[in-house]
């Protein structure tokens, strides 16, 4: 009798653990909003530090996978080369691309999806698989859009989507048309890494929370032409035009400026915040000389 009830005991047990397991797996997506980008030298464009609240975070995009930034994986940096069909260096570069693209699109306030499974990153922060919203639209479809990225990677169903496999088909089908359109890695032989000029999808929609889903996607909003080489380049804006606060101005104003590159404007970043614009004379790479009152103009 005891054998029989330590039998009975042993079956339920394990139905609980493997119930247990089954929902770990399945999870529950988390909305973290109002996440804020944290500049650390270890971002690419499909890995990222990130603040949500008082809490940091290590995002590893689902589904995407944009090139290296250095050579300390070099067995993944040359398949990632073979995959665009470029040299080593090249996908290195397209990696750096890549991270910039990020930083600039997650330079305002976005929004994280996330059930929090481990993407096994090697930083003391836990990395946390996720989709990423921009006020843009998808961060992965975005890259893969701009073929800064490649369809790769873990698989699972977004949140508010039929499937993984429709989602993926979606991704599919943007990388042939970065691959058609020859942009990004697709087309750096042919100088065209920065064209990118592909949205992505529109921004998911909230439903009031307790609701049985929490977002449905969108429709993607209508492609603008990708520039060609005749089409006249972004002019720089003017000292007279309205001033730039220097504690607030992002990322893409600040190398808008004419002698500020990546650089320079995340030293400029790093520093803050300023008393005034005159403490620019203290970032390093600018000083108290020319380059210094050639950028002093553009802030009040």
């Amino acid at each position: 009798m005891k054998n029989r009830f330590a039998w009975q005991f042993l079956v339920v047990f394990g139905l609980l653990e493997l119930a247990i397991v089954d929902l770990s797996a399945r999870g529950n997506w988390v909305v973290l909003e109002n996440c804020r980008l944290i500049l650390n030298p270890a971002n690419d464009g499909d890995s990222f530090h990130a603040s949500a609240g008082d809490k940091e975070y290590i995002f590893r995009l689902y589904l995407v996978d944009a090139p290296e930034i250095e050579g300390t994986n070099p067995a993944r940096l040359i398949e990632q080369a073979k995959y665009f069909e470029i040299t080593v260096p090249q996908a290195i570069e397209v990696g750096e691309a890549a991270k910039a693209f990020t930083r600039e699109k997650l330079s305002e306030p976005f929004v994280v999806f996330t059930r929090n499974s481990d993407a096994m990153g090697r930083s003391k922060i836990e990395r946390f698989y996720a989709f990423v919203q921009t006020k843009e639209g998808d961060l992965g479809e975005q890259l893969v859009r701009n073929g800064l990225a490649r369809v790769h990677g873990t698989k699972v169903t977004p949140p508010g989507s039929s499937s993984s496999q429709a989602e993926v088909q979606k991704l599919q089908r943007f990388e042939d048309e970065a691959h058609q359109d020859q942009i990004g890695g697709w087309g750096i032989k042919a100088d065209r890494l920065d064209a990118r000029a592909k949205p992505g999808t529109a921004p998911f929609t909230f439903f009031p929370r307790g609701g049985k889903a929490m977002v449905t996607p969108t429709p993607i909003p209508t492609a603008t032409a990708v520039p060609t080489s005749t089409e006249a380049p972004k002019s720089a804006p003017t000292p007279s035009a309205n001033k730039l606060d220097i504690n607030t101005a992002s990322v893409t104003e600040l190398e808008n400026l004419p002698g500020v590159g990546p650089v320079t404007a995340q030293s400029i970043i790093a520093a803050r915040p300023f008393k005034s614009a005159d403490d620019l004379r203290n970032v390093k790479g600018i000083g108290g000389g020319k380059k210094y009152e050639q950028i002093r103009a553009y802030f009040n």
